[in-house]
């Protein structure tokens, strides 16, 4: 009989100790609703619900607290989120989906982890310059913001267990990240994803939209950042969410009709850059009768935002233009064009003239630009990186056991091209799928080839790969 219970489910013999009821009536977790009833087949319903079943049955006038549920049989199993498991009992145990689990929330016995574990900036930079080529001011800026965030972690998590509430409070300091189509503000994120052990999620703000309107309310950020914790709500509440085109929620121009997702979502994203308690769905973006709902606190969560800002150098442009003066020594109108980068010159009255509002720059008090790939950049990103996209055709064809080589000309060619698309780093890989096609499609025919060298002419299609027999 044992033999057989342990062949059931392969849930049933995982420790449900750690995780809360849920009350089948209303979705509220224990920890909300109080202690729960166990009617047959593992079913839950909170004391609320349970005298609001009897008042409307009875109209008040028997006291459910007498009953012994434990003697119930053949009620109707309707609930359709829990997976019956066969134990051999007569009545078939339930199970909580995985996906809709609320741990407990435990004693809190430290942060986890000591100070001296912390990763020093200098470290993170280090890290992230195996991955992303160049960038070097915001590889410094993010580093330096995730070094502190690891602090505040820290210092939170000592003050609470001292209790302590004279101690002083480290805010959080959100990042706005401005740069062209390309220039690695969600790479360099994910990148610190990867290397960092702490829950990041990556929201787009195209998506979002005022609270009633079609499209993901703004709590949808969160619900993404409690899925990548595994739905542990204090480990959410010391993550990384990075919202990815914030550019695209600016204040619309010269409308008269209501901006839902535009001024009313930065509205909406106020509270959460500051800090405050939301309730968000356990295993869902949308709040619905069947989902269970858990408080988050986004005191303690870094928000780092992300955009392209199209045309946003232009109003820069304008306002430099303003303070140029007249004269022999005066400096000419747009000379600042020639100099490269406008970006680095921005300011929050050129964001305001963009179409951001002023209290949402205002949750966003650093500011980092990102430069433009040059040339010599992009070449490098071709071959310098770890994950390189030269190395990843090297170790495809390494599978077929043959040699790939690329001409320096060849690279040149290539982060020229990439130039001309004006879609950044991201233009590299298009290229090389494009002419890498036919390569990867004849090379497995003959066995015989053992190396390939990519040439500037093959490209330019005035020829064709040099090709070595084995041998």
């Amino acid at each position: 009989m044992e033999e057989k219970e342990n062949k059931g489910h392969p849930d049933q013999n995982k420790d449900e100790t750690d995780y809360e009821k849920i009350c089948y009536m209303c979705r509220r977790p224990e920890s909300k609703a109080g202690s729960m009833i166990v009617m047959p087949g593992d079913m839950c319903m909170c004391h609320d619900c349970m005298q609001k079943a009897f008042d409307s049955i009875m109209g008040g006038k028997m006291d459910f607290s007498k009953i012994d549920f434990s003697k119930l049989s053949g009620m109707p199993l309707m609930n359709m989120n829990f997976v019956p498991v066969s134990n051999g009992e007569d009545i078939p145990q339930m199970q909580i989906p995985k996906r809709q689990q609320i741990k407990k929330k435990k004693k809190k016995e430290g942060p986890g982890f000591e100070l001296k574990d912390i990763p020093a900036p200098h470290v993170i930079k280090s890290q992230l310059d195996g991955y992303v080529i160049g960038q070097e001011r915001a590889k410094k800026v993010i580093s330096v913001a995730v070094y502190n965030h690891y602090k505040r972690v820290y210092a939170e998590s000592k003050r609470q267990e001292n209790e302590n509430s004279n101690e002083v409070q480290i805010e959080k300091s959100n990042i706005l990240m401005i740069g062209p189509t390309g220039s690695g503000k969600t790479y360099l994120v994910k990148t610190l994803a990867h290397l960092l052990d702490m829950p990041l999620a990556i929201a787009d703000a195209t998506s979002l939209t005022e609270a009633g309107y079609i499209g993901d309310d703004i709590e949808s950020v969160i619900s993404k950042l409690l899925a990548a914790a595994g739905n542990d709500v204090e480990r959410a509440e010391h993550g990384i969410i990075f919202i990815d085109e914030i550019d695209k929620i600016a204040k619309k121009r010269e409308t008269n009709v209501r901006d839902v997702s535009g001024e009313s979502v930065q509205q909406e994203l106020l509270k959460l850059l500051e800090g405050s308690r939301v309730e968000v769905p356990v295993g869902s973006n949308q709040k619905n009768a069947l989902t269970p709902l858990t408080t988050v606190n986004t005191d303690h969560i870094l928000f780092i935002c992300g955009g392209a800002f199209p045309d946003l150098e232009k109003i820069i442009q304008e306002r430099l233009k303003k303070t140029s003066s007249m004269g022999f020594g005066a400096e000419l109108k747009g000379s600042q064009e020639e100099e490269g980068d406008g970006l680095s010159q921005v300011t929050n009255k050129d964001l305001r003239d963009f179409g951001m509002i002023p209290e949402f720059l205002g949750r966003l008090p650093v500011t980092v630009t990102l430069e433009k790939l040059s040339k010599e950049l992009l070449v490098k990103i071709l071959k310098e990186p770890k994950n390189a996209i030269l190395k990843q055709y090297v170790k495809l064809l390494e599978m077929d056991e043959v040699k790939l080589v690329f001409e320096d000309e060849a690279l040149e060619w290539i982060a020229g091209e990439a130039l001309k698309r004006e879609t950044g780093a991201r233009a590299l890989r298009a290229i090389l799928e494009e002419y890498m096609l036919d390569i990867m499609y004849e090379i497995p025919k003959d066995p015989n080839i053992g190396a390939v060298e990519v040439t500037q002419a093959y490209l330019e299609k005035k020829g064709g790969p040099l090709i070595c027999m084995r041998g």
